[in-house]
């Protein structure tokens, strides 16, 4: 939840864009864009969603991004704001998608008010970037390039989450299929903070995208990370087991798979039930069998992309940018921390 001190406020020059100040700026800026013109029942959906908190990853690192690039501070609110209602919008829709009743602890805006009024607010979310990139001081063509960043970034991450659905009906359950879902779902919105930013910057269209395309790796972490949250950890909803329940080919799947594709037999008739039927034995079965030799893979597969995503030529090259990196992955890691010490240590 918002509120404590973040790795990213207390990295070098992080303060006062990556501090709470700035995100409280970045808040009030997303309420009012949410109410429009004139307050309705759509927006105070979209508000009632936004109060609920949450990291505020992407607005924090567009903030420590745009900073450590030498940003205007008046440019960054605008821009993480941005960020952040893009996010907020592939929530709803993926909650709806994924039929899960919670999100941060509270009821998902489509059990609150439905599946056709999530869809609109979803929708909304979609709008309000853009609106809030016109609340950033800059030239009209600059701005254009920034509307390009979000409708490109936005296009990658439907394609991901329309590729993510696919992969058990595809039997696509191999880890570069794996990977090109979670770049596309869940990087493109870690890439986004930092092509805005580099490009508030001065820098060149070519030079801004090569920079945010190291953050491609930090999706991927995130994605790793939460798959194994979701089974052998606490993301706040009712049950452990979200992704066994809705049947996704998460991270660790794929490695049991690797390891014991023999497991296809009992594992697949587990994931290819409707989620209504899925048992809570069956995800003990699946944990068990996970805990066995998944898990330690893909905590392998994480230190191993942490240490590629951080050895980044273009992102080395830009030391105070590193260090939110560094920050950042710290953060997006600290779940499963506990867990990858214990494989260190084996």
């Amino acid at each position: 939840m918002d509120g404590g001190p973040s790795p990213i406020a207390a990295a070098p020059r992080q303060e006062p864009l990556g501090g709470d100040e700035a995100i409280d700026q970045v808040k009030a800026l997303m309420l009012k864009l949410a109410a429009g013109d004139r307050f309705e029942r759509l927006g105070a959906i979209v508000q009632e969603h936004l109060l609920t908190g949450g990291k505020r990853l992407r607005a924090r690192l567009a903030l420590a991004a745009a900073e450590s690039l030498g940003v205007p501070a008046e440019h960054g609110v605008g821009w993480a704001a941005a960020c952040e209602l893009l996010h907020n919008a592939s929530l709803i829709h993926d909650d709806l998608q994924d039929r899960d009743e919670l999100r941060r602890g509270r009821f998902s805006v489509w059990v609150r008010h439905g599946e056709a009024q999530a869809i609109n607010a979803g929708d909304l979310l979609l709008m309000l970037p853009y609106l809030a990139v016109e609340h950033v001081a800059v030239p009209a063509s600059l701005k254009w390039a920034l509307a390009l960043a979000v409708a490109r970034r936005a296009e990658e991450t439907v394609r991901g989450q329309s590729l993510e659905m696919s992969l058990w009906s595809s039997c696509r359950w191999d880890w570069a299929s794996y990977e090109e879902a979670a770049v596309g779902k869940t990087s493109a919105l870690m890439t986004l903070p930092v092509h805005g930013a580099a490009l508030l910057a001065g820098r060149a269209p070519a030079q801004a995208e090569r920079l945010a395309d190291c953050f491609r790796d930090l999706g991927l972490l995130f994605q790793m990370q939460d798959d194994v949250v979701d089974l052998f950890g606490d993301k706040g909803r009712d049950k452990p087991g979200g992704d066994v329940r809705e049947g996704r080919v998460s991270a660790l799947v794929v490695e049991h798979l690797t390891q014991n594709p023999e497991d296809m037999e009992w594992l697949c008739p587990i994931l290819g039930k409707p989620r209504e039927e899925t048992t809570d034995a069956d995800v003990a079965r699946v944990a068990e069998a996970f805990e066995a030799g998944a898990l330690q893979g893909v905590l392998r597969r994480i230190k191993t992309v942490e240490a590629r995503f951080l050895e980044a030529a273009p992102l080395v090259a830009e030391p105070e940018l590193w260090a939110v990196a560094r920050a950042l992955t710290a953060l997006c890691l600290a779940p499963v921390q506990g867990l990858m010490r214990e494989v260190s240590d084996a």
